[in-house]
């Protein structure tokens, strides 16, 4: 079958980015380390998420950030207030991270702190409910966040994420009283395009799922075998 040169070149870049994530990944096994890629549109609530998150897991799980953002370092300095390593990488003009990107921060958390001492890698992709979808950075599961006040349509209008995902995290659930929106469409909506992914709907505010969440985190570390510190 004939392609476009634009296909063709789609189509090698996302075989050159493919082979960086394998080797991404292969890193990370090697040291022992579960990597997840949280991904959302912009204002889903991905940072306020990770804040929960590392209050409550830092102490008994050893983890890092990979922080991306197009521009500033905003998140991570958010981030960095929980006492737990954190390289941002600003993207430019691009509006996702790829595995070049996350390769480049994974030698900057491999120089500054000892690897097989983490449990955990944590990527924060910059916000857009499109493009992080297609390109993997070498993780082990992905992390998608739809918030209430997207609405019950997008994952039939953006399916390429939430087909990709591991987890979805339907967030900002306190507000359901205050929107037309239907939980159980949202859910319904997401089944179409993923049968088999796990939902669990959370409010950073009220707390409410946060520790079911918690629980799936320390269930897909404990996937990864430990390795010994050389």
């Amino acid at each position: 079958m004939h392609q476009s040169p634009d296909t063709a070149i789609g189509l090698n870049l996302l075989h050159a980015n493919q082979t960086g994530a394998d080797h991404n990944r292969a890193h990370f096994d090697a040291w022992g380390i579960t990597c997840l890629n949280v991904m959302s549109s912009p204002g889903a609530g991905k940072t306020a998420l990770l804040e929960k998150t590392l209050a409550a897991l830092s102490p008994t799980l050893r983890m890092a950030v990979i922080e991306g953002d197009m521009t500033t370092e905003l998140d991570a300095d958010r981030l960095r207030q929980y006492g737990v390593p954190v390289i941002a990488i600003n993207t430019g003009r691009s509006c996702h991270l790829d595995s070049r990107m996350v390769a480049g921060g994974i030698h900057t958390l491999a120089h500054e702190y000892t690897p097989t001492e983490l449990d955990l890698v944590v990527v924060e992709n910059v916000g857009n409910l499109v493009c992080p979808a297609e390109f993997e950075v070498g993780e082990h599961a992905k992390v998608a966040l739809l918030s209430v006040t997207e609405g019950e349509d997008k994952p039939l209008k953006y399916p390429v994420m939430f087909r990709e995902a591991d987890v979805l995290l339907v967030t900002k659930i306190d507000l359901v009283p205050y929107l037309d929106v239907d939980l159980a469409q949202i859910e319904a909506n997401v089944r179409q395009v993923n049968p088999h992914v796990t939902i669990i709907p959370v409010s950073v505010t009220t707390s409410e799922g946060l520790d079911t969440w918690y629980q799936w985190v320390a269930a897909a570390v404990k996937q990864q075998p430990a390795v010994a510190a050389v």
